[in-house]
């Protein structure tokens, strides 16, 4: 590999970091077509990295990974959904402690550009808009319809307490006014609501917008700088800035330097070369860049988002994007490349890369109890009884703010069997029961099926799964899921549910240890079901993967913990579990299985994410 890069100048921001620069008065400024900090040339040399996507306790590895590298500030998008998953109810403790996530890039030297939304796009579910706004049935999300605005106005006036007292006397130099709108564009005022509200409450650091560039034109606002997203660097793409802003600095504020997987396809990788080769491109050019992402991390939980074009497409647990570092925070190639590269450019050595932390490869784990869901209704879920089918999101659970995530399953009795339809209603994926009996499933392609006929009046049972809300595109405003109309038997619709929500949010799954009805698990069983076992660490605990060979579809919970789904079909193929998450001695896991299972999983110490193909 060659890399040539000839700047006039190298840089030298040694004295340039928030610690020392406390209470600064100029911030970011632009001037000339160049940054200044506090007067003093800048670039932004910057990395991507969420703290919702690594366990707290890695935070500050990754930063120092980040100064190790040669970058010189964060970025970091802010998940509304997560901060306020219930309306009303704010939470910024533990993994959401964006304070002292803020914080901590100060105390490591790394200047900080936000990006609140409140949309961030980000493989996210519903880009992280919380899924409770959807309960209104007319809905206009990034818009300045009434509902929407009054609910980012609430959630703004939580957030913007925390973040204003981090800008000049702390790391936060840019802010981003809301994310890729141009590729959105439904509102010429909604930019400028968000803008103003962002003003009104303080704050007043550098705005910036942020488009690939189809969208440039159409998601700016005055007063905020246009920076422009990419992974292949087309001739002219950077010049293309200068129509649409005069005299400006150039910079990228996503440059991808891979990609994300979604179920059933491969593993998407992009050329260590190729992707510093065009960083180099870039930097020679005098843009500033942002590494999109420099460490991704997991979609833990639920949360993954999805896409929806031609035909729907959810994205993996792993947001490892084939990111500088790898989904566990280790080295990859493209890390060295970019550290040889920044330090030709920079002034000063750069501080040597930490240790990476050893990987533990537990062995097999035995998951020797189960019991089945549908001997877990009585005891532990408690249904709502309705005339019609209620999607996800408008049940009446969760302090009026619905159920944003996990599965549904609704009942109703039949008499004989026919023909089931779904018209379409069902989002995302349906197993569909009669009685006990496993009869197949619904989704966007299959649409009906066969029910067998029966003696008297039996159970339909259709356990629902969200399996991730579109993230990206102009279809956000019909992202409800569960049943989301009528399901039709012999072409009449089906009527007098049972809906039980199962979210398996933490209290759910505290109970269910002390569920009557576990049992040894026999030779043979199909979910679903949830399965439990214990895996015994001696030492200190250490990060691992787990493997579910022989697991056909479900989600796994360690100490309680929700890693996120598993499917056969992959690329992913094992699911990532921090070392911080485990404990000396006893650690339970609980698998929920929705069809077959198998007996043991595998603790290895690599990870193994699918057949690789090259982004094009």
């Amino acid at each position: 590999m060659l890399i040539s890069v000839s700047l006039s100048s190298r840089f030298n921001w040694s004295e340039l970091i928030p610690l020392r620069l406390w209470g600064r008065t100029l911030g970011l400024q632009t001037e000339n077509s160049q940054f200044l900090l506090e007067g003093m040339p800048f670039r932004i040399f910057g990395g991507s990295m969420h703290y919702f996507r690594v366990p707290r306790e890695y935070w500050e590895d990754r930063m120092l990974k980040m100064k190790a590298c040669g970058l010189n500030t964060l970025t970091t998008y802010v998940p509304w959904n997560l901060h306020e998953q219930e309306r009303g109810k704010f939470d910024f403790s533990r993994n959401l402690d964006l304070e002292a996530f803020l914080s901590l890039a100060a105390k490591n030297g790394l200047w900080v550009i936000l990006r609140p939304g409140p949309y961030i796009c980000s493989e996210w579910d519903l880009g992280g808009l919380p899924s409770w706004l959807l309960r209104d049935p007319e809905m206009q999300l990034r818009t300045t319809y009434k509902g929407f605005t009054e609910a980012v106005d609430a959630y703004f006036d939580h957030l913007m307490p925390i973040v204003v007292p981090l800008q000049a006397r702390g790391p936060i130099i840019a802010v981003q006014v809301e994310n890729e709108y141009g590729s959105y564009a439904k509102d010429p005022h909604y930019m400028t609501y968000v803008k103003m509200a962002l003003l009104n409450r303080g704050i007043v650091e550098l705005l910036m917008t942020s488009d690939n560039k189809n969208g440039l034109s159409f998601g700016l606002v005055e007063g905020a700088l246009a920076t422009v997203n990419f992974q292949k660097l087309e001739p002219g793409l950077l010049k293309y800035l200068d129509t649409v802003q005069k005299d400006q600095p150039k910079m990228v504020m996503e440059y991808w330097t891979g990609w994300f997987d979604n179920w059933g396809g491969p593993h998407c990788v992009f050329d260590a070369d190729e992707m510093v080769n065009t960083v180099a491109s870039i930097l020679k050019s005098g843009a500033s860049i942002n590494l999109y992402m420099f460490h991704g991390g997991t979609n833990f939980g639920f949360m993954n988002g999805a896409l929806h074009a031609d035909e729907y497409k959810s994205d993996v647990t792993s947001y490892d994007y084939d990111a500088v570092l790898t989904e566990a925070g280790d080295y990859t190639s493209k890390f060295f490349k970019l550290r040889q590269l920044f330090s030709m450019i920079i002034g000063h050595p750069l501080p040597l890369p930490p240790m990476i932390e050893s990987k533990a490869s537990y062995g097999a784990i035995l998951l020797h109890q189960y019991i089945s869901l549908w001997d877990v209704l009585p005891s532990l879920l408690q249904p709502i009884k309705s005339e019609l089918p209620i999607n996800m999101e408008n049940l009446h659970l969760n302090h009026s703010s619905g159920q944003s995530y996990g599965y549904v399953l609704y009942e109703t009795v039949i008499f004989g069997g026919g023909h089931l339809h779904s018209r379409n209603h069902i989002r995302d994926r349906a197993q569909v029961f009669v009685n006990t009996m496993y009869v197949g499933e619904l989704d966007y392609n299959t649409v009906e099926l066969s029910l067998p006929e029966g003696q008297g009046f039996r159970q339909l049972r259709l356990l629902v799964e969200n399996r991730g809300r579109v993230n990206y595109g102009l279809a956000l405003n019909e992202q409800r899921k569960g049943l989301i109309g009528d399901v039709f038997l012999n072409q009449a619709p089906l009527r007098n549910f049972k809906i039980y929500s199962l979210e398996m949010k933490p209290g759910f799954m505290k109970s269910l240890q002390h569920a009557a009805g576990w049992s040894a698990v026999p030779d043979y069983f199909v979910g679903p079901a949830f399965f439990r076992g214990r895996l015994w660490i001696e030492h200190q605990p250490q990060d691992t993967f787990l493997k579910l060979q022989g697991w056909e579809k479900g989600v796994v919970f360690v100490n309680g913990q929700n890693l996120g789904r598993y499917w056969k079909i992959g690329p992913q193929e094992t699911l990532y579990l921090p070392g911080p998450w485990l404990w000396k001695g006893s650690n339970e896991i609980v698998i929920f299985e929705e069809r077959t299972a198998g007996r043991i999983i595998q603790s290895v110490d690599i990870p193994y994410l699918g057949r690789t193909q090259y982004v094009d």
